[in-house]
């Protein structure tokens, strides 16, 4: 296992990375400090945690609505939620929303 040194919001982090996994490594950490960037750019929250915590269910609520990856259809998945994890999802969301308050807002 490689260790591969990262900066997340100007923060550096040293991580562990399995063999040949630094590009798909340096795109997750990519996304990840685009996603938090955006939200303390936005300038209402300020807090590293909450900024986190915020962009990784931003991050999981956009990874939820692509569809799977071709070898998940080939094993006979589906490749939309369910409407009932649709609900379960949205009212998941609704809450978090609610417990954030107007400073948290997901969506």
């Amino acid at each position: 296992m490689n260790q591969l040194e990262v900066k997340i919001m100007g923060q550096g982090y040293l991580l562990g990375c399995p063999e040949g996994g630094e590009e798909r490594l340096r795109e997750a950490v990519q996304k990840v400090d685009a996603a938090m960037c955006r939200i303390r750019d936005a300038g209402r929250i300020k807090a590293r945690d909450r900024i986190a915590v915020l962009a990784a269910l931003n991050l999981a609520f956009e990874l939820a609505e692509q569809p799977p990856a071709p070898t998940a259809l080939a094993s006979g998945e589906e490749p939309h939620l369910s409407v009932a994890e649709h609900a379960t999802l949205s009212a998941l969301l609704s809450r978090l929303d609610q417990a954030l308050g107007e400073d948290g807002r997901l969506l």
